[in-house]
């Protein structure tokens, strides 16, 4: 289906009316952001880890390449630019709200799948040694081997927190939600062999993809981690995107589901008034009818008995 454009549809005139529409999406949301939150309050599961396990995990403490507030600008903000971008151009608010909900939902729902497994699991981190020693002399229980930190406590809490990563989950969620869309709406499948499109879509996941070598570089993460997060976010953000818009392959890829079923209740809606106006149209001539052989009758015979009869006759006809 070739684009239609039935004017503008824009925050103003028909904003209010999907939001309304899509309310308990966005109750959903925000219960995603307390239980998040929860998520990252809660304590970890302090995995057991003895002397002999420590030789994986004397790897240098190191700051982040990309720290944690960059995350958020990453996998949210720069999605939400480029699909702001393409709101201007397009002046459609189906488009511009199905987006942002299917990209907040693949963030949020990646967000909370990686940190429940992350509180879950308790794996430490490559670091591990130096947070729970920071003055390199390892501490362990005379019975049981496990150790017996000696560091910050937010440190150590962090510390079990290896897998899967975060910072690479939530990069591939919302960067993998901007690739799908950036196909829809280019085009990229169009069967024209267009490869330079392709190399567009890639610029994203290559991307995350960096954001996720950063993080063993940087001794936070083992490479499963790393795999594991990418693998997750990928998921989530394929399943949204496709809740909300069709295949990018697809004939009507361009556009989200929502717009076509406007276009389609708004074509019912004309049809309704087409066949409303038709049987009027039609009544009316049965009336005139009637009121013409009702016309005649009178003037053969004065009798209203036999008009009347003749009026129903043509209602029952």
């Amino acid at each position: 289906m070739p684009e239609i454009q039935l004017g503008a549809h824009t925050i103003r005139t028909h904003g209010a009316q999907v939001a309304r529409f899509h309310m308990h999406d966005w109750l959903i949301l925000m219960l995603l952001v307390v239980i998040e939150i929860i998520l990252n309050v809660i304590e970890p599961f302090h995995r057991f880890v003895g002397e002999d396990m420590m030789t994986d995990l004397k790897y240098p403490l190191k700051d982040n390449t990309v720290p944690f507030w960059a995350v958020p600008i990453i996998a949210i903000i720069l999605p939400f630019t480029v699909i702001l971008i393409f709101y201007f151009i397009r002046r459609d608010v189906y488009d511009l709200h199905q987006a942002v909900l299917g990209l907040l939902f693949s963030v949020l729902i990646t967000g909370v799948i990686t940190d429940a497994i992350k509180d879950a699991v308790g794996r430490p981190r490559p670091d591990f040694f130096w947070r729970c020693f920071p003055d390199g002399k390892g501490v362990f229980h005379n019975v049981t081997g496990d150790v017996q930190c000696t560091g910050l406590k937010s440190g150590i809490k962090e510390g079990h927190k290896s897998f899967p990563s975060g910072h690479t989950s939530w990069s591939f969620a919302g960067l993998t939600f901007l690739a799908w869309y950036l196909s829809g709406k280019i085009r990229v499948f169009d069967r024209r062999g267009h490869v330079a499109k392709l190399c567009i879509i890639f610029v994203p996941l290559l991307l995350a993809a960096l954001v996720g070598v950063s993080r063993v570089d940087d001794y936070w993460h083992h490479w499963q981690d790393v795999f594991a997060g990418g693998l997750i976010g990928t998921t989530v953000a394929s399943f949204c995107y496709l809740q909300f818009f069709p295949p990018p392959y697809d004939v009507d890829g361009w556009a989200p589901h929502a717009y076509f079923h406007m276009l389609a209740e708004l074509q019912g809606d004309n049809q309704s008034s087409v066949n409303t106006g038709n049987r009027l149209t039609v009544r009316q001539s049965e009336l005139e009818s009637v009121y013409a052989r009702s016309h005649v009758s009178d003037t053969n015979s004065h009798d209203p008995n036999s008009i009347l009869e003749e009026m129903e006759s043509g209602r029952r006809h």
